[in-house]
C-alpha cells in the first residue's frame, strides 16, 4: 500500500511563526532606539546651541541678577521711610489730638483672606466668620479712637492752628523746619525753632487760626518784625521777618485775617516767612499742623522737604 498524506490548509510551519515574533521585537527595539536617539540629540543640541529667545532670556536674567542688590537696598530704604512716616504720624496724632493714630483699614490688608483658598468647603464658612470677627474687633478699636478724638475736640476745646499762613504755598517752597540747622551767616549749626516758608517779598501773611495778638515787635535784629498770636489752650503762633505789620497788640483775629507781609527784616538771608507753632512753651514742628489745608501728597512732600533741608534762612 502506498503512503497517504493528509494536508491541513490552516497549518503554518513553526519556523514561520517564530520569524513573525522576532520581527515585531526588532521593530519595537528600533522604535525605542530611535526615540532615545532623538531625545539624546535634542539634549545635546539644547546644551550646545541656543535659540535667540534663550540667549535673550539669559541676558535678561543676568541683568536682573546685577540689579537685584540695588532693588533690595531700595526696598529696605522704602520700608524704613514708610516706618518712619508711620511713627511720625503717631507722633502727630499724639501731639495734636492726644490720642493714638487709627490703624489702617484691615479690609485692605493683604492677609485678609490668607489661607481660605486651601480650606475644604465645609470649613470656609467657619474661617470666614473668624476673619469677620477679627475685623469687627479692629473696627471697634478704630471707632473708639475716633470717638476719643471727637470727645477731645468738642465745642469747649480750642483747636490747634491747623492751616498754613500763606495762601499760595506748595511743598517746593518748604524750607528747613525745627532742629539743629546750619546758620547761613555763621555756617555752624544753631537751633532753629520754626519753619522757613519761602515766598517773595510782599506776599500777604494770614493768621493760621482764631486768636488774640499777644505781642508785636519791630526790630532790625534777630527775627525782625514779629507778630505773635495767642490761640488759647496754650497754643501760640509766631510770624517773623515781616516786611510790614497790619495788626496791633490785643486785636482779636479770625483765621485767615491778614497780619502782615513777607519780608527780610532782621537777620534774614532771603525773603521768607519764619513760622513757629508753640504749645505751653514747647516748640512744635509747624509742618505737622498743615494737613488740614493741603492734599495728602503735598503734605508728605512737605514733611520730606522740611526734614531734608539742612540750612535755615535766618
Amino acid at each position: 500500500m502506498g503512503s497517504r498524506y493528509i494536508f491541513d490548509d490552516n497549518y503554518k510551519p513553526k519556523k514561520a511563526r517564530m520569524s513573525g515574533l522576532a520581527l515585531i521585537r526588532k521593530g519595537l527595539l528600533f522604535f525605542v532606539a530611535s526615540v532615545s536617539m532623538a531625545v539624546l540629540y535634542y539634549i545635546i543640541f539644547a546644551l550646545v546651541f541656543s535659540t535667540d529667545e534663550e540667549r535673550r532670556l539669559r541676558m535678561e536674567n543676568k541683568a536682573y541678577e546685577s540689579e537685584l542688590p540695588e532693588l533690595e537696598a531700595r526696598e529696605r530704604l522704602i520700608s524704613d521711610v514708610v516706618e518712619g512716616l508711620r511713627i511720625k504720624d503717631d507722633r502727630i496724632y499724639e501731639e495734636i489730638f492726644h490720642a493714638s493714630a487709627p490703624n489702617v483699614d484691615p479690609m485692605n490688608s493683604i492677609d485678609f483672606l490668607t489661607g481660605l483658598d486651601t480650606l475644604p468647603d465645609r470649613q470656609i464658612v467657619k474661617a470666614t466668620e473668624e476673619k469677620i470677627g477679627q475685623i469687627e474687633a479692629k473696627a471697634a478699636s478704630i471707632e473708639e479712637n475716633f470717638m476719643e478724638i471727637a470727645r477731645l475736640l468738642d465745642s469747649t476745646r480750642v483747636l490747634p492752628p491747623m492751616t498754613h499762613p500763606l495762601k499760595r504755598f506748595t511743598f517746593a517752597q518748604t524750607g528747613a523746619s525745627t532742629g539743629d540747622k546750619v546758620n547761613p551767616f555763621y555756617k555752624v549749626k544753631i537751633r532753629h525753632n520754626g519753619l522757613d516758608m519761602i515766598a517773595p517779598s510782599g506776599e500777604p501773611v494770614y493768621a493760621a487760626a482764631d486768636g488774640v495778638v499777644s505781642d508785636v515787635t519791630r526790630s532790625r535784629k534777630g527775627l525782625g518784625n514779629v507778630v505773635t498770636i495767642d490761640h488759647g489752650n496754650g497754643y501760640y503762633t509766631r510770624y517773623a521777618h515781616l516786611a510790614d505789620i497790619e495788626t496791633g497788640k490785643g486785636r482779636l483775629l479770625k483765621k485767615g485775617t491778614k497780619i502782615g507781609y513777607v519780608g527780610v527784616s532782621g537777620n534774614s538771608f532771603a525773603p521768607h516767612l519764619h513760622y513757629e507753632v508753640i504749645k505751653d512753651s514747647l516748640v512744635l514742628d509747624p509742618v505737622n499742623h498743615f494737613f488740614a489745608s493741603v492734599s495728602p501728597e503735598e503734605y508728605v512732600n512737605m514733611l520730606i522737604m522740611s526734614s531734608l533741608t539742612g540750612q535755615s534762612m535766618d
